[in-house]
């Protein structure tokens, strides 16, 4: 397992993100194989937000209750939240972001995050608001680090201006088929090519320029939502044709590939799973460090569907 570096937290996490969206229907013991899995393979980082689960926090309660972490162990695990998706709306606002930290810190039954991640933007937030509520969680020490997710580089340069505190990480979505925060700078400047239109304002490079770790969620997703396309030879024929052949060379799984398309990338992408599956867990973390060629690389953007002029 390739562990990465995010710089000035003396944090070392695995490039591999275990969520856990899809746990509150779980036994307590089904939790605990699924975390044992994931520590066995190299993972040390959990990805939880208030909302996951058919309850509020519903997730992180299934997560606390089935998991018991000693003190030596939970300074072995990075454990990471999300706020600020209600019901129906977004809220960054002071009040809602110190309550739902305190009761995920309750659910899950720790006593600091490692990592606070604002989840969808708020289009009403006022950044000095969330500084504030950054300092009080961190002088308390409920939360060490911040982060974002799904956040265009201008949200997050409104937000730097006011906090104390670096943004560490920008959780997004991305796989091989959904991949237009890499394939956009590939076609840029082709007029009348729809892969050049800029649909996220250079958040790869603004993140690399500012050491914010990309995470990207739904790795095995077609688009949103739209199903996996990791065995879909009626959508993506080509590609499970050369998942298969790399699968094959490098003696993992096609989920393994996948996975290693995104950790080959050199701004460092850590890959979010949301499986409840321990052989998913596995067959995903043996992506980890695979070296595929620039011409594998390339070989399977291409199958996916995106252009290289």
């Amino acid at each position: 397992m390739k562990n990465l570096t995010f710089p000035g937290t003396g944090l070392s996490p695995s490039n591999i993100i275990l969520g856990l969206m899809r746990i509150q229907d779980l036994s307590d013991e089904e939790i605990r194989t699924l975390i044992g899995t994931a520590r066995d393979v190299g993972i040390n980082f959990f990805d939880h937000a208030d909302i996951y689960g058919s309850t509020t926090h519903g997730c992180e309660t299934r997560f606390g209750e089935a998991i018991t972490l000693s003190p030596s162990e939970r300074e072995q695990v990075i454990v990471q939240s999300k706020v600020g998706i209600g019901k129906g709306y977004f809220d960054f606002s002071r009040e809602h972001i110190l309550t739902s930290v305190d009761e995920s810190l309750a659910a899950l039954n720790l006593d600091y995050l490692d990592i606070l991640l604002l989840h969808r933007p708020d289009t009403l937030m006022e950044p000095d608001e969330v500084a504030t509520a950054f300092d009080e969680l961190q002088a308390a020490g409920k939360v060490r680090h911040f982060g974002v997710s799904n956040q265009t580089p201008g949200q997050m340069e409104l937000l730097r201006r006011s906090l104390a505190q670096p943004i560490l990480v920008n959780q997004v979505q991305l796989s091989i088929t959904h991949a237009s925060l890499l394939s956009q700078g590939v076609a840029v400047n082709m007029a009348g090519l729809d892969q050049s239109i800029d649909r996220d304002l250079g958040i790869l490079d603004y993140c690399r320029l500012n050491d914010i770790t990309l995470q990207a969620w739904s790795p095995f997703q077609k688009g949103f939502f739209d199903g996996v396309f990791v065995g879909d030879r009626k959508a993506y024929p080509e590609l499970n044709d050369r998942l298969d052949e790399l699968a094959t060379k490098y003696d993992v799984t096609p989920t393994g590939i996948a996975v290693a398309w995104i950790t080959r990338h050199p701004a460092n992408i850590q890959v979010v799973l949301g499986t409840t599956k321990p052989e998913r867990v596995r067959d995903s973390a043996a992506g980890s460090e695979i070296p595929l060629t620039r011409e594998e690389w390339y070989g399977l953007f291409r199958a996916a569907g995106h252009i290289l002029p």
